[in-house]
């Protein structure tokens, strides 16, 4: 890595820079358990404000099926570079661009899986060319924009980020109370220094594009059904970013298969990472052909 890292990669997995047509992308990749069948390769895309750490408790039991996980950073995220102050670098086609970028470095058909706004992200890559996709998983992610209690929370932070630096604005989300009760950056997979050198990562301009994008996000679900890959939408059983009556809908329309971890509410992945994982490569197991 060209920078100190912040997390120590899980068991068995490595942190490097994956190299691609369009630059280089921070990543954390684990290969399949030593004598387990190799089953694939699944390529996880992070949330907004978040990264690939959020995906760390999924590497172990995913492996242990026989999969390689790869989870990146995108372009402006944490560890992979990006514009600070160019807010058209992060336009939702370039990102899909970005994603299409990483299948093809990795060589082979990938499972892939987004979370809430990578959920997004993955979508529009898979509708600009889903050839490099096995299936696509729809993880905590809508049909298109988040729910007004939502918006209000990625307006104040936007409008935060107009005008205070990034170790401004991380002072101010700490000072609104409680990590577990103010959510967003301040809650993830580490303590609070790594929490926040995690924020500091962060492009300003990749926040404020990819916030406008949560806020104003059509309907493309009709457009997505059309695709013929394999769709899973998956969710805790508690979301305030889309509600789950709103998720179920979205799976009847795509045909997709559902699954509703118990116990989980918006990051399934890391409040119950091994139900998460076993729904997922259960899937993926599904999909093979014989």
């Amino acid at each position: 890595m060209t920078r100190q890292a912040t997390f120590t990669p899980p068991p068995g997995a490595r942190a490097y820079l994956l190299r691609t047509a369009r630059g280089e992308f921070a990543v954390v990749d684990s290969s399949p358990k030593a004598g387990a069948e190799v089953k694939g390769v699944v390529l996880l895309l992070p949330g907004f404000t978040g990264s690939k750490e959020d995906f760390r408790l999924l590497h172990e039991p995913l492996a242990e099926r026989g999969y390689r996980v790869v989870a990146v950073d995108g372009r402006g995220q944490h560890e992979s570079d990006g514009p600070v102050d160019d807010e058209s670098a992060y336009a939702q086609r370039e990102l899909a661009r970005d994603v299409l970028a990483q299948a093809e470095a990795l060589g082979v058909p990938v499972h892939l899986v987004g979370h809430s706004l990578g959920g997004q992200i993955a979508r529009a890559a898979v509708l600009l060319d889903h050839s490099p996709f096995r299936s696509l998983t729809l993880m905590s992610s809508g049909p298109a924009q988040i729910s007004v209690s939502q918006q209000q929370r990625v307006k104040l932070l936007r409008d935060a980020l107009a005008v205070l630096s990034m170790e401004e604005v991380w002072e101010a989300i700490q000072a609104m109370g409680p990590p577990e009760e103010v959510g967003g950056p301040a809650r993830g997979p580490g303590d609070p220094e790594q929490l926040r050198r995690r924020w500091l990562g962060h492009s300003p301009a990749q926040l404020l594009a990819t916030g406008r994008q949560l806020c104003t996000e059509p309907d493309r679900v009709a457009e997505l059904a059309a695709v013929p890959l394999p769709f899973h939408v998956l969710s805790g059983a508690h979301d305030d970013t889309w509600p789950v009556t709103i998720l179920d809908d979205m799976a009847v329309r795509l045909n997709a298969h559902r699954t509703v971890v118990a116990g989980a509410e918006h990051s399934p992945g890391a409040d119950q990472p091994l139900p998460t994982a076993h729904a997922l490569a259960d899937f993926w197991d599904g999909t093979r052909t014989p």
